[in-house]
């Protein structure tokens, strides 16, 4: 796994690469970032991602691989790359949608663990009413990416 870290409107954002896809990220700088060159997908993850915290980019495509979580966590993290650009779910409507309504806590605890943040978009799911309980990265970085999306969206809306 190669790290590449890049600066972006949230503070250096870490992302790790296995030589095809990203299978990991990390708000702040890791420890072990290597110096060479990016590969293919690393380039294209940060590529991406810049473009994203332009403005520019609504869904990610570049190639993701999780290599852990349980059955649960990996439908919570699937249904999260569903959740439409600049629109929230509660973490009540993602358990109903998998099936188990009495479900919420144990989506927000697979949302704490999501290995590949931002590109698998856990701060799209909300509490109840829409209030902002908890992220990993800090609520701060929360609040900047549900705007930056809003933001887009909004202006996507209008043109």
């Amino acid at each position: 796994m190669r790290w590449t870290v890049l600066d972006t409107p949230i503070g250096e954002f870490s992302v790790a690469t296995d030589g095809s896809a990203v299978c990991g990220a990390h708000f702040g700088r890791v420890a072990t970032v290597d110096d060479e060159p990016p590969g293919d997908a690393a380039a294209r993850a940060v590529a991406e991602l810049r473009a994203y915290f332009a403005g520019d980019l609504t869904a990610f495509t570049v190639p993701v691989r999780i290599p852990r979580g349980s059955e649960f966590e990996r439908a919570v993290w699937r249904e999260m790359t569903t959740i439409p650009y600049g629109e929230t779910l509660t973490y009540g409507e993602v358990a109903r949608r998998l099936g188990d309504a009495s479900a919420a806590r144990a989506v927000g605890v697979a949302c704490n663990r999501n290995p590949i943040p931002v590109i698998v978009p856990c701060h799209r799911i909300v509490g109840a009413g829409g209030k902002l309980v908890g992220f990993g990265g800090g609520l701060d970085r929360k609040v900047t990416l549900l705007e930056l999306e809003a933001g887009v969206a909004l202006r996507h809306a209008w043109s």
